[in-house]
């Protein structure tokens, strides 16, 4: 009996690897009597089926798991998240469970898109919004990043579906104890990037738009997943659970 989980990953937390992530799952769900079924063979491991990697030190809104449970395990799944959540480091929460029918896609390959909030480092909101409106506007966007351990240079376009800055300001951070405020200005891009066929990172879409510009704070907001030709997530949450589900406007379809 398969079961996905939805969770956040927020605060420092979000400095865990993914490795590290699979590990407090593992010893969770083990302190909370949850009954899962092992792999067979000489080192048995829990069946545990995460969705798209996070990279090290962004946060998310909703993450994903699939856990397949013992056969004899004495579970009602609705009784999961609050079982693992007290034994969850703070950051970590589950938020809500549903069940896997067999041969349903995988993770990795239901979600097609990942909305994100991305703090630009080192620039205001008229030039990102510029350089947003012109990657937009272009039928191509070279760049290079890193793939294996080696430069590759890529068409950025195709992946970027929709991008405006946030109609807020990021807030301004709070001083340090001598009361100096950060020089660098910082602004707020919301975008929606294509994880099929190929993905853009957070990072690679900042230096895309200008090599001079980093990231600060990333958050994955949504990770949509195409149901019937309908666009949803794979456990979405009510109002007031998590963020509302609807996104920016698309900026077009998907180049080939």
């Amino acid at each position: 009996m398969r079961q996905r989980l939805r969770f956040t990953k927020q605060g420092k937390i979000r400095f865990l690897s993914h490795r590290d992530l699979a590990r407090i799952w593992e010893r969770t769900l083990r302190r909370a009597g949850v009954a899962v079924a092992y792999s067979e063979g000489f080192s048995p491991r829990p069946r545990l089926h995460f969705g798209l990697a996070l990279s090290t030190g962004h946060e998310s809104l909703g993450e994903y798991l699939d856990i397949d449970l013992a056969p004899d395990g004495a579970l009602d799944p609705a009784d999961l998240p609050a079982l693992v959540n007290p034994h969850l480091p703070e950051g970590m929460t589950a938020q809500a469970v549903i069940p896997v029918e067999a041969g349903s896609d995988s993770l990795q390959q239901a979600v097609t898109s990942c909305g994100w909030e991305i703090e630009v480092v080192g620039a205001g909101a008229p030039a990102v919004a510029a350089a947003a409106q012109r990657a937009l506007g272009a039928s191509a966007l070279p760049t290079t990043v890193e793939r294996k351990g080696a430069s590759v240079s890529i068409d950025a376009r195709p992946a970027i579906l929709a991008l405006e800055v946030a109609p807020s300001p990021v807030p301004t951070p709070v001083p340090t104890p001598d009361g100096v405020a950060p020089l660098r200005p910082s602004t707020l891009l919301v975008a929606e990037l294509a994880t099929q066929p190929r993905s853009l990172r957070p990072a690679e879409l900042v230096r895309a738009l200008d090599p001079a510009w980093v990231e600060g704070r990333v958050l994955r907001t949504h990770q949509w997943t195409l149901v019937d030709g309908a666009r949803c997530e794979p456990i979405p949450l009510s109002e007031g659970g998590a963020r509302g589900a609807t996104s920016i406007p698309h900026a077009g379809a998907r180049a080939s």
